[in-house]
């Protein structure tokens, strides 16, 4: 099969919508700031020195404006017991269409995107812990249905980081900075009960933007905003929660780019510069990953910016500032798809009876 290296998009602008300091401003908070509490639009109001109705009012318009994807509670996937990993399949490159179609087809799968590498298509994919297929099995049928040449499991062995939260305000220079590196993160099961569950079906996707969002899922519930509002926290302090947050469309909203750095890194500094790579502002995620014979890259960062050279400005400066310097970056040329998974729903088994027969 041929390798035809698709088109990069090296946008300044590309998709992206003028928005002033006020709406930049806005979106800071509603990313990294939102609280869960009765009346979130309240404090992000007093934060910001506006009135309530004014920062729902805005809100609502980046909503209409395809600035903010949504609001909505962003749970953990392997906190629940879910499988996944990030993958890698080398697809025809003259029609990738047909096999992103099947693949997204999998309720499982958050992201997919094509990328100019020989392994094509990068995609993110779960499965329920009770699973029939399993993860490996899933795989074998979607390589199976897709035709894909080769398909590289590429599992999550150390997480360092996983927070997408495009900061608006602030030059190149701000995204190439580091800032307080954290700890690895925890990726292990934590317990939780059927009433977790519940609270997770009624709260999963877009939340209301009303002033009390939870008003409603706590009248599902039967119980009062207070005791949800007080559950929210708790699952949040057990590992099940990673937040409440504005999700945004990042074209629109200006980081038209997004690259994915792949390092090598010496097994005996792992523990000392996964952490460091992480804690860069323009750095979303940064995993730990098994290498391959012909894949010695161990670390990966997904860094995002207003173009491709300001993400390669951030790599650089990890490179400069780690000593590491055999990296290759990744962009992607399309994205197939980006959603938020929806957890404890029929459509696992749905998928696993119409394309396996279980």
């Amino acid at each position: 099969m041929a390798s035809v290296t698709p088109k990069i998009r090296s946008r300044k602008e590309g998709a992206a919508v003028a928005l002033s300091e006020a709406d930049k401003r806005l979106l800071d908070e509603m990313q990294g700031s939102f609280p869960i509490e009765p009346r979130p639009y309240a404090a992000v109001a007093r934060s910001l020195g506006l009135a309530e109705e004014h920062v729902l009012a805005e809100v609502r318009r980046l909503l209409d404006e395809r600035i903010i994807r949504q609001v909505t509670p962003i749970y953990d996937t392997r906190a629940f017991g879910y499988g996944s990993m990030l993958v890698a399949a080398k697809v025809d490159p003259e029609h990738p269409w047909r096999p992103a179609k099947i693949v997204n087809s999998h309720p499982g799968v958050s992201h997919n995107y094509l990328r100019n590498h020989d392994f094509n298509m990068w995609f993110t994919i779960a499965v329920e812990e009770d699973s029939k297929l399993g993860l490996q099995g899933t795989l074998d049928l979607l390589q199976e249905l897709t035709g894909a040449e080769s398909i590289r499991q590429l599992p999550t062995l150390k997480l360092f980081k996983i927070r997408m939260d495009l900061k608006m305000s602030g030059s190149t220079q701000d995204l190439a900075q580091a800032v307080v590196a954290e700890e690895p993160i925890d990726l292990a099961k934590q317990p939780y009960d059927e009433f977790d569950r519940e609270v997770v079906r009624a709260t999963q996707g877009d939340l209301p933007v009303v002033p009390e969002p939870y008003a409603a899922a706590a009248a599902r519930l039967g119980i009062t905003q207070d005791a949800l509002v007080e559950h929210l926290q708790s699952m949040r302090d057990r590992g099940l929660l990673r937040r409440v947050a504005a999700i945004l469309f990042h074209r629109r909203a200006g980081f038209s780019a997004n690259g994915m750095g792949v390092w090598k890194v010496p097994e005996e500094r792992m523990a000392e510069l996964g952490p460091r790579m992480a804690a860069y502002r323009g750095i979303s995620h940064c995993y730990e990953r098994p290498t391959y014979q012909d894949w010695p890259y161990s670390v990966f960062t997904m860094a995002h910016g207003r173009s491709k050279e300001e993400c390669d400005a951030i790599l650089d400066a990890i490179s400069a500032e780690t000593g590491i310097t055999e990296r290759a970056t990744l962009y992607s040329s399309t994205e197939f798809k980006k959603v938020r998974l929806l957890y404890f729903t029929d459509d696992f088994r749905d998928w696993e009876r119409e394309h396996a027969g279980l």
